[in-house]
């Protein structure tokens, strides 16, 4: 069914400008994406914006880059307009947005738990609205959240507590819009090899993580590569379309449910 390829469809990526984001834009517009709106959080990441924008381009499709602080309900409306404005309503809305935050429950401050709710919860539920008035009818949503979901570990309670609601707005959304054709999906990578994830790592947390998954051996850095995570969302953007209303974890066998 025409409705279920990638092929002219408007794609909108929340944290497009590098890394699985950035692969994701590159990906999507080389499978035939009219055109993408590429977002990104601050200055520090235009450059990176713009250069997939130019890749985006050369591989045929239009782009364009947008900045916001998408902890804001209003900066995420605004994204959704300008989006609309510049290309027309979306087709596929994928947000990798996200923050990760390595610290014992006791230690973890207000200001320190407010900011993970805003930026891994707040900003996702407001993403899945948005989608949801915005998307055309057999539109696809897709939220990155984290194999930490399955995990029973101690240091994470901000980061996969603040994931974990996005499993049932994810539900909820998926209920709520599937009369329009819409599907809803999210996808839980395992520990992936960006630079999102070292800082928040001591050396011997990252040889237990490179070991951890079943397939570590089989995988470049033991790590989840954006790579192999690529081709899952672009499945469930596209003809994975039938699965919805559901949270998925890949990982090489790092965490299951």
């Amino acid at each position: 069914m025409t409705e279920h390829r990638i092929q002219d469809k408007v794609v909108l990526i929340a944290g497009g400008a590098k890394n699985l984001g950035g692969l994701l834009a590159r990906d999507l517009a080389a499978h035939g994406a009219r055109a993408v709106a590429v977002h990104y959080n601050s200055a520090a990441t235009a450059r990176d914006a713009e250069a997939t924008c130019r890749a985006v381009e050369a591989a045929g499709a239009r782009a364009a880059a947008f900045q916001a602080d998408l902890t804001s309900a209003a900066a995420v409306e605004r994204l959704f307009a300008d989006a609309t404005a510049a290309f027309g309503p979306p087709d596929i809305a994928i947000n990798t947005v996200g923050k990760v935050l390595k610290k014992p429950l006791v230690e973890i401050s207000e200001a320190e738990y407010d900011e993970m709710a805003a930026v891994n919860a707040k900003s996702a539920f407001f993403f899945l609205k948005e989608a949801g008035l915005r998307l055309n009818d057999h539109g696809k949503v897709c939220t990155l959240v984290t194999s930490l979901l399955g995990a029973f570990t101690p240091f994470y309670a901000s980061y996969a507590g603040t994931k974990a609601p996005v499993e049932h707005f994810t539900r909820a959304a998926a209920k709520e819009f599937g009369a329009r054709g819409i599907s809803v999906t999210a996808i839980g990578p395992g520990p992936m090899d960006t630079p999102f994830f070292y800082p928040a790592e001591a050396a011997d947390a990252v040889a237990y993580h490179r070991s951890a998954a079943a397939l570590s051996g089989f995988s470049k850095t033991g790590l989840t590569d954006i790579e192999d995570i690529v081709p899952f969302i672009r499945f469930l953007v596209s003809d994975g379309w039938w699965m919805t209303g559901q949270t998925i974890l890949v990982n090489g066998g790092y965490t299951t449910k």
